[in-house]
């Protein structure tokens, strides 16, 4: 599945993760890093949305998943990552900013010799997240993470 066009509510996570990511003195004292996996914390959570900040030190990847039926946006803040879909792979930089649907499919990883920073929205908040593998037949889902289980 591809990112398709942006409607009024994807923009404006799309929109609150892009001024988070511009604004590093609401949140760089808060990042930290960890050779275990990638580091994350919720920054927010009411009922119409959640915001998440993600560190990630090269090589470390989320393996192909989805967000349980919520939609949402990332913006790299710091570094570089690569985003791989079923369409495809693309390198998203400091600034940039990506948008998906409540059925979007993908997997994020730094591919870079450096650390990068991301910030994730997700509305409503996650739920549950499936994880999947692309074999030859197509996507089969792995497992299912509830929220109580970060």
């Amino acid at each position: 599945m591809t990112v398709s066009t942006p409607t009024p509510a994807r923009t404006r996570l799309a929109e609150t993760v892009g001024a988070l990511a511009a604004d590093p003195g609401a949140w760089v004292r808060r990042v930290r890093l960890s050779p275990d996996g990638r580091w994350y914390e919720r920054l927010h959570r009411d009922e119409d949305h959640e915001i998440w900040l993600i560190s990630w030190l090269p090589g470390q990847a989320t393996g192909l998943h989805d967000h349980g039926g919520s939609r949402g946006a990332f913006a790299v803040a710091l570094g570089d990552l690569e985003e791989r879909d079923l369409g495809g792979a693309r390198q998203v930089g400091a600034g940039q900013t990506r948008e998906f649907g409540p059925e979007y499919v993908h997997e994020v990883r730094n591919t870079s010799t450096a650390p990068a920073v991301s910030i994730h929205v997700y509305s409503p908040p996650l739920a549950e997240m499936n994880r999947y593998d692309l074999t030859e037949s197509g996507l089969v889902r792995l497992a299912v993470e509830r929220a109580d289980q970060w």
